[in-house]
C-alpha cells in the first residue's frame, strides 16, 4: 500500500516535539457525554485521534437503549466527534444491520478512515434475544460523520464474542481485530471453552478474513479468571502483529512474523498476574485488569520495542497497582514487571486499578492512565496519567481529574477507561459518577 508521505510527516513533526520542552499544567476537562446512572452507560469510552488530521478525533461511548415494542432493554453505542482537538463534541447515531451491543473500539489509518469495532445485536433484543453477540462488527468512516452499515467478522453460530480491540499497521495497510470466542456464553459445560480470535482486512475494513484461534490454553466460558479475554494487538514496524491477553492469572502474549497468517505454536508468558483479571476493589463492581499491547512507531532510540501494561495485586488484595513490561526482541524475552504507579508500595487501601495505554506515533512517549486512591482513605477515586520518555524505565505521574469520584458497586462502570495520543496531543477518557449521573470525561493534554 501506498502510505504517501506520511513517514516524513512524522519525522517532521518529531523534530518540532523535541525543539520544544515538556511540561504538565492544569488540564481542562471536557464533559463528553453525561446522562442518569440508572442502566448501562454512559460507559466504557474509547477514543482515536485522526493521523492525518490531528483536530479531528472520534469517540464511542456504550449506553443503554429500551426497546419500545418489547421493553427489552439493550446496549447501544454512541458514537462523538470533534474537529477542535477534543475541546468540544457531537453526538451521531449510527446505525448497522447487525445490531450494537456494547464492546466499543475506535481506531483510525493514515489515510483519515476511522474504524469502529463493537458487538452485535442482530434482532436488537439484547439478552432476550438468540443472536446477541453472534459476531464482531465493523463500521468505516471517512471523517466520523457519516458511517457504512458494517461487515461482519467471525459468524460461527451458535459462538459468542466479545471485548474486540483492533489497530491498524502503517507498513501494509492491513486491519487486525482480536477477541474472544465463547462456545456457549455463561457455560459451565467443561466440553465449552474460550478461546482468542483474530482475524484481518486487507481493503480498509470492508471485508475480513475467516477468523483463526491464537491462543495455545482454551479456557473456560464463565468469564473469570480461567477465561483468556482481554486480547489487545499492536502491529509491529515490519508487518509484525503481536497479542496480549489474561488468562489463569498471567499475562500472555503471541506474534506473527508474517502479517497474522502464522503464529507461534506455544505462547509466551509475559508475567504472573496475581489476582488475575477479575479483581475486587471496593465500590468497583468488577476491576478489569487485563493487559494493553502497544509498540513504539517512532523514529526514536527505543523504535519496534513493544509494551504490555496490565495491573494486578501482587502487593495485597488491598493494592492493586499498575504495571509494565516490554521486550526488545519481539517479545522472545521480556524484562520483570515495572510499577507505574508511584505511591508508596507499603500504602495500604490505596488501590490503582482500570489501566489503558498508548504509546505516541511520533514521539515514542508511554502514557498510562487508571484510576487512583493514593490520595484517600475511603473510596475517593482520582485519575492519574503516567509519562514515560525514556522507554518505561522511569515514570512521572500526574493527576488529571479536576475532583475526585466515589463509585457505586451497584452502578456499571465499564470494563476500561482509554487514552490515545499523537504528536504531542494527549486525550484521555474516563466514566465518573457524579450526582448521580454517569459522565465521561476528558482532559486536554497537549505536551511541549
Amino acid at each position: 500500500m501506498n502510505t504517501g508521505n506520511y513517514p516524513s510527516m512524522k519525522a517532521t513533526i518529531l523534530l518540532m516535539f523535541i525543539t520544544t520542552s515538556i511540561c504538565f499544567g492544569q488540564y481542562e476537562i471536557v464533559t463528553i457525554t453525561s446522562d442518569k446512572a440508572n442502566g448501562i452507560g454512559p460507559c466504557q469510552p474509547s477514543i482515536f485521534i485522526s493521523p492525518k488530521s490531528p483536530n479531528i478525533m472520534v469517540s464511542s461511548i456504550v449506553h443503554e437503549k429500551t426497546m419500545q415494542t418489547s421493553g427489552t432493554k439493550t446496549r447501544q453505542n454512541r458514537i462523538y466527534l470533534s474537529k477542535d482537538f477534543g475541546k468540544s463534541w457531537n453526538s451521531r447515531k449510527i446505525k448497522s444491520k447487525y445490531g450494537d451491543f456494547g464492546d466499543p473500539c475506535i481506531i483510525a489509518d493514515n489515510s483519515g478512515y476511522f474504524y469502529y469495532f463493537h458487538l452485535s445485536d442482530p434482532n436488537k433484543m439484547g439478552w432476550d434475544g438468540n443472536m446477541v453477540m453472534d459476531r464482531i462488527v465493523c463500521q468505516r468512516s471517512m471523517n466520523g460523520k457519516s458511517w457504512n452499515g458494517g461487515a461482519s467478522i467471525g459468524l460461527r453460530p451458535p459462538k459468542k464474542h466479545e471485548k474486540p480491540w483492533a489497530t491498524f499497521d502503517e507498513t501494509s495497510g492491513r486491519i487486525y481485530v482480536s477477541w474472544t470466542q465463547y462456545d456457549r456464553y455463561s457455560s459451565s459445560n467443561p466440553q465449552d471453552s474460550a478461546n482468542i480470535m483474530l482475524s484481518f482486512s486487507d481493503d480498509r475494513g470492508l471485508s475480513w478474513t475467516p477468523s483463526i484461534r491464537i491462543n495455545e490454553y482454551g479456557g473456560n466460558c464463565l468469564s473469570d479468571n480461567q477465561t483468556p479475554t482481554g486480547a489487545t494487538p499492536t502491529a509491529g514496524p515490519g508487518q509484525e502483529v503481536y497479542v496480549s491477553w489474561s488468562y489463569d492469572e498471567k499475562i500472555y502474549f503471541d506474534r506473527s512474523l508474517d502479517g497474522g497468517v502464522t503464529w507461534l505454536k506455544k505462547d509466551i508468558v509475559v508475567a504472573d498476574q496475581p489476582g488475575g483479571w477479575k479483581m475486587s476493589v471496593p465500590g468497583f463492581g468488577k476491576a478489569m485488569g487485563t493487559p494493553v499491547s502497544a509498540c513504539d512507531l517512532s523514529y526514536g532510540d527505543y523504535h519496534g520495542t513493544i509494551y504490555v501494561n496490565w495491573s494486578d495485586q501482587r502487593n495485597g488484595e488491598n493494592n492493586t497497582d499498575i504495571w509494565i513490561a516490554k521486550t526488545t526482541d519481539k517479545g522472545a524475552t521480556w524484562s520483570a514487571p515495572k510499577r507505574v504507579n508511584d505511591d508508596e508500595v507499603v500504602m495500604i487501601g490505596k488501590h490503582q486499578c482500570y489501566n489503558w495505554m498508548t504509546v505516541d506515533p511520533i514521539t515514542g512517549h508511554i502514557y498510562v492512565i487508571f484510576y487512583d486512591r493514593r490520595n484517600y482513605d475511603d473510596e475517593k477515586t482520582d485519575v492519574y496519567m503516567a509519562m514515560s520518555t525514556d522507554s518505561g524505565e522511569t515514570f512521572k505521574n500526574v493527576k488529571i481529574s479536576a475532583a475526585p469520584f466515589i463509585p457505586d458497586s451497584d452502578i456499571y462502570m465499564g470494563d476500561y477507561i482509554n487514552v490515545t495520543a499523537f504528536g504531542g496531543h494527549v486525550r484521555p477518557v474516563w466514566t465518573a459518577l457524579e450526582n448521580g449521573n454517569l459522565s465521561i470525561l476528558s482532559a486536554i493534554i497537549d505536551m511541549r
